[in-house]
Protein backbone atom coordinates (compact mmCIF):
# COMPACT_ATOMS: atom_id res chain seq x y z
CA UNK A 1 0.00 0.00 0.00
CA UNK A 2 1.60 2.76 -0.77
CA UNK A 3 1.48 6.25 1.42
CA UNK A 4 0.23 9.86 0.79
CA UNK A 5 3.74 11.15 2.05
CA UNK A 6 5.26 8.21 -1.07
CA UNK A 7 2.60 9.89 -3.68
CA UNK A 8 3.55 13.25 -2.68
CA UNK A 9 7.40 12.31 -3.63
CA UNK A 10 6.06 11.05 -6.78
CA UNK A 11 4.27 14.58 -7.72
CA UNK A 12 7.33 15.91 -6.49
CA UNK A 13 9.65 13.68 -8.78
CA UNK A 14 7.56 14.53 -11.56
CA UNK A 15 6.53 17.88 -11.30
CA UNK A 16 10.80 18.67 -10.61
CA UNK A 17 11.73 16.82 -13.53
CA UNK A 18 13.59 17.91 -16.17
CA UNK A 19 12.27 17.01 -19.95
CA UNK A 20 15.20 15.57 -22.22
CA UNK A 21 12.89 14.42 -24.92
CA UNK A 22 9.09 15.36 -25.87
CA UNK A 23 6.44 13.31 -26.93
CA UNK A 24 7.17 14.02 -30.77
CA UNK A 25 10.85 13.52 -30.36
CA UNK A 26 10.30 9.94 -28.66
CA UNK A 27 7.45 9.43 -30.90
CA UNK A 28 9.83 10.51 -34.20
CA UNK A 29 12.94 8.47 -32.63
CA UNK A 30 10.40 5.25 -32.68
CA UNK A 31 9.19 5.91 -35.87
CA UNK A 32 13.27 6.11 -37.51
CA UNK A 33 13.84 2.88 -35.40
CA UNK A 34 10.96 1.26 -37.32
CA UNK A 35 12.51 1.52 -40.57
CA UNK A 36 15.48 0.48 -39.72
CA UNK A 37 14.31 -2.32 -37.77
CA UNK A 38 12.29 -3.09 -41.15
CA UNK A 39 14.96 -2.55 -42.84
CA UNK A 40 17.18 -5.19 -42.06
CA UNK A 41 14.51 -7.84 -40.29
CA UNK A 42 11.85 -8.05 -42.57
CA UNK A 43 12.73 -10.95 -44.36
CA UNK A 44 14.40 -12.57 -40.99
CA UNK A 45 10.96 -13.65 -39.67
CA UNK A 46 12.15 -12.32 -36.22
CA UNK A 47 10.91 -13.63 -32.51
CA UNK A 48 10.94 -9.64 -30.89
CA UNK A 49 11.17 -10.51 -27.35
CA UNK A 50 9.94 -7.67 -24.88
CA UNK A 51 11.76 -6.99 -21.82
CA UNK A 52 9.34 -6.36 -19.36
CA UNK A 53 8.33 -4.12 -17.93
CA UNK A 54 10.03 -1.08 -19.17
CA UNK A 55 10.02 -2.43 -22.86
CA UNK A 56 6.05 -2.69 -23.00
CA UNK A 57 5.90 0.94 -24.10
CA UNK A 58 8.17 0.84 -26.90
CA UNK A 59 7.53 -2.58 -27.96
CA UNK A 60 4.00 -1.29 -27.89
CA UNK A 61 4.82 1.88 -30.28
CA UNK A 62 6.94 -0.48 -32.53
CA UNK A 63 5.22 -3.13 -33.18
CA UNK A 64 2.36 -1.46 -35.61
CA UNK A 65 5.06 0.15 -37.16
CA UNK A 66 6.71 -3.38 -38.48
CA UNK A 67 4.28 -4.43 -41.10
CA UNK A 68 6.16 -7.78 -41.59
CA UNK A 69 6.03 -11.38 -40.40
CA UNK A 70 7.10 -11.54 -36.81
CA UNK A 71 6.12 -13.16 -33.65
CA UNK A 72 6.42 -11.84 -30.15
CA UNK A 73 7.17 -13.07 -26.64
CA UNK A 74 8.20 -11.56 -23.73
CA UNK A 75 10.86 -12.64 -20.80
CA UNK A 76 10.93 -10.27 -17.56
CA UNK A 77 13.71 -9.50 -15.62
CA UNK A 78 14.51 -7.07 -13.25
CA UNK A 79 17.26 -5.43 -11.63
CA UNK A 80 15.93 -2.54 -9.76
CA UNK A 81 12.63 -4.12 -8.17
CA UNK A 82 11.53 -0.49 -7.09
CA UNK A 83 14.88 0.53 -6.41
CA UNK A 84 16.87 3.75 -7.81
CA UNK A 85 19.67 1.71 -8.29
CA UNK A 86 20.34 -1.86 -9.68
CA UNK A 87 20.73 -5.49 -8.09
CA UNK A 88 21.43 -8.85 -9.19
CA UNK A 89 18.86 -9.91 -11.85
CA UNK A 90 16.12 -11.60 -10.93
CA UNK A 91 14.56 -13.58 -13.71
CA UNK A 92 10.70 -13.73 -13.03
CA UNK A 93 9.64 -15.19 -16.53
CA UNK A 94 11.78 -16.99 -19.86
CA UNK A 95 10.26 -16.68 -22.87
CA UNK A 96 8.05 -19.78 -24.26
CA UNK A 97 8.63 -19.36 -27.68
CA UNK A 98 11.36 -21.74 -28.89
CA UNK A 99 14.08 -19.66 -30.56
CA UNK A 100 16.11 -22.21 -31.38
CA UNK A 101 17.52 -21.52 -35.08
CA UNK A 102 15.44 -18.05 -35.29
CA UNK A 103 16.40 -14.49 -36.02
CA UNK A 104 15.64 -12.84 -31.97
CA UNK A 105 15.13 -8.55 -31.55
CA UNK A 106 15.46 -8.24 -28.11
CA UNK A 107 13.72 -4.79 -27.18
CA UNK A 108 14.50 -2.87 -24.12
CA UNK A 109 13.56 0.86 -22.60
CA UNK A 110 17.28 2.09 -21.94
CA UNK A 111 20.84 0.49 -21.93
CA UNK A 112 22.04 1.88 -18.71
CA UNK A 113 24.86 -0.52 -17.68
CA UNK A 114 23.88 -3.05 -20.12
CA UNK A 115 24.32 -5.70 -17.32
CA UNK A 116 20.52 -7.22 -18.76
CA UNK A 117 21.11 -6.92 -22.03
CA UNK A 118 24.56 -8.76 -21.91
CA UNK A 119 22.52 -11.70 -19.57
CA UNK A 120 19.76 -11.83 -22.44
CA UNK A 121 22.07 -11.68 -25.31
CA UNK A 122 23.91 -15.01 -23.35
CA UNK A 123 20.52 -16.48 -22.62
CA UNK A 124 19.09 -16.33 -26.19
CA UNK A 125 22.45 -17.49 -27.32
CA UNK A 126 22.09 -20.81 -25.11
CA UNK A 127 18.63 -21.43 -26.27
CA UNK A 128 20.83 -21.65 -30.11
CA UNK A 129 19.20 -18.34 -31.75
CA UNK A 130 20.49 -18.07 -35.31
CA UNK A 131 20.48 -14.18 -35.30
CA UNK A 132 20.07 -11.95 -32.33
CA UNK A 133 19.93 -7.97 -32.59
CA UNK A 134 18.67 -5.84 -30.09
CA UNK A 135 16.96 -2.51 -29.89
CA UNK A 136 16.33 0.21 -27.23
CA UNK A 137 14.62 3.29 -26.57
CA UNK A 138 17.19 4.87 -25.03
CA UNK A 139 21.33 4.71 -24.65
CA UNK A 140 22.35 6.41 -21.25
CA UNK A 141 25.71 8.18 -21.85
CA UNK A 142 28.00 6.17 -18.98
CA UNK A 143 30.78 7.57 -20.22
CA UNK A 144 32.85 3.99 -18.87
CA UNK A 145 32.69 0.85 -20.89
CA UNK A 146 29.84 -1.65 -20.33
CA UNK A 147 29.26 -5.60 -20.27
CA UNK A 148 26.68 -4.29 -23.57
CA UNK A 149 28.14 -1.60 -25.39
CA UNK A 150 25.73 -0.77 -28.19
CA UNK A 151 21.83 -1.93 -29.04
CA UNK A 152 21.72 -2.53 -32.95
CA UNK A 153 18.59 0.09 -32.75
CA UNK A 154 18.86 2.96 -31.04
CA UNK A 155 16.55 5.40 -30.37
CA UNK A 156 17.70 8.24 -28.69
CA UNK A 157 20.51 9.17 -26.27
CA UNK A 158 21.02 10.79 -23.07
CA UNK A 159 22.92 11.58 -20.66
CA UNK A 160 24.46 9.91 -17.22
CA UNK A 161 21.07 10.72 -15.38
CA UNK A 162 18.09 8.66 -14.15
CA UNK A 163 15.21 9.14 -16.59
CA UNK A 164 11.45 8.05 -16.31
CA UNK A 165 8.80 7.70 -18.90
CA UNK A 166 7.84 6.07 -22.07
CA UNK A 167 8.53 2.61 -19.66
CA UNK A 168 11.56 3.64 -17.61
CA UNK A 169 10.19 4.15 -14.07
CA UNK A 170 11.06 5.93 -10.71
CA UNK A 171 10.40 3.76 -8.06
CA UNK A 172 7.57 1.74 -9.88
CA UNK A 173 6.00 5.34 -11.33
CA UNK A 174 6.24 7.75 -13.83
CA UNK A 175 6.60 5.00 -16.64
CA UNK A 176 3.58 6.47 -18.45
CA UNK A 177 5.00 10.43 -19.05
CA UNK A 178 4.16 11.58 -21.57
CA UNK A 179 8.12 12.38 -22.43
CA UNK A 180 11.99 11.76 -21.43
CA UNK A 181 12.81 13.12 -18.06
CA UNK A 182 15.61 13.58 -15.61
CA UNK A 183 14.94 13.20 -12.37
CA UNK A 184 16.04 16.32 -10.48
CA UNK A 185 19.49 15.13 -8.30
CA UNK A 186 19.62 11.92 -9.81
Amino acid sequence: MTTPDFLKEIETVQAEAELLYSAAEVDAAINRMATEITSRLSEKNPVVICLMVGAVIPVGLLMPKLNFPLQIDYVHATRYQGNTSGGEIAWVKSPDMDIKGRCVLIVDDILDEGITLASMMAECKKLDAAEIYTAVLVDKNLGKPRPFEKADFTGLTIPNRYVFGYGMDYKDYLRNAPGIYAVKGL
